[in-house]
């Protein structure tokens, strides 16, 4: 997984990686720049008033990648890559500009790194999960599972899965057949929105989300299959493969794998736990 929003001066902004590089959201650099209200309209006014005064057309350092929007949903969005986002930003009066632009360079210059070297960017991520409050054991079967996502997804495309819509609903197959439900479904039953799922899973459905994917992967090489109707079928065969382990350990155990838990107030955890901790101190050496 590449973390496909950053954030400058606490304001989040969205990028796709193509081919190597990646792509900023125009849309959301306006906003972070003008602090306007309304940074779509600023950009379409800005568009139109560079076009009249210098006969430029902004457009044309774009191209179109869908993002998650506000509600959710993958749209058709402005982009541009480092070099295109500085040309933009000469159209735009603002102070913020070249520290934008330092930070920007830099942002470009760590993914130069993470090409030379891989581990950099898994570094990274550790390091950000870390910050977040996450374990250290949780961190490790999290960048597993990335991996081992990365693998399954490099199978779909060298057997012709190319288009977003044909990864999600083939996600959703694996999904569907381990857990029961799709992966809005659920975001949905943990009380997510944007969220990357993933981020929000206990250590055990973490571990049967890995074992479904890896083994979709095995069948895929295995079977080879050529169309997306067999491609569908691998994916609910992997997928059960993670069901028949998950529900034997419900039996075993008793309780469900698939858990309304999610992260989104580990700092207050933490918080409590600290206080928990302390509090055990004081009674054992009192």
């Amino acid at each position: 997984m590449k973390k496909e929003i950053i954030v400058f001066n606490g304001k989040n902004i969205r990028r796709k990686l193509v081919d190597g590089k990646w792509f900023f959201s125009v849309v959301d650099i306006v906003g972070v720049l003008t602090e306007s209200e309304n940074p779509r309209n600023y950009w379409n006014m800005l568009k139109q008033r560079e076009k009249e005064s210098s006969g430029i057309e902004l457009s044309t350092f774009c191209v179109q990648l869908k993002l998650i929007a506000e509600d959710g949903k993958l749209r058709e969005t402005d982009c541009a890559d480092t070099e295109s986002i500085f040309r933009i930003i000469q159209s735009i009066p603002s102070k913020k500009a070249e520290p934008f632009k330092r930070w920007l360079a830099k942002v470009g210059y760590e993914r130069i790194q993470e090409i030379e070297d891989p581990e950099l960017a898994q570094e990274r991520m550790k390091s950000l999960y870390e910050q977040k409050g996450y374990s250290k054991d949780w961190i490790d079967k999290r960048l597993r599972g990335i991996a081992i996502r990365q693998n399954l997804t490099d199978e779909w495309k060298n057997r012709g899965i190319d288009q977003e819509i044909e990864f999600a609903i083939l996600t959703n197959e694996i999904s569907r057949a381990a857990f029961g439900k799709t992966v809005e479904e659920y975001k949905k039953f943990k009380g997510l929105k944007r969220e990357n799922l993933r981020d929000h899973m206990t250590d055990l459905e973490l571990i049967f989300s890995m074992l479904g994917e890896a083994s979709t992967t095995e069948i895929e090489r295995v079977q080879n299959p050529s169309t997306f109707d067999e491609h569908l079928k691998v994916s609910n065969k992997g997928g059960n493969i993670a069901k028949i382990a998950r529900v034997e350990l419900e039996q075993e155990t008793g309780e469900p794998v698939v858990s309304d838990e999610n992260f989104l107030d580990i700092p207050e955890r933490l918080k409590k736990k600290k206080r928990k901790r302390g509090e055990m101190n004081f009674i054992e050496n009192n």
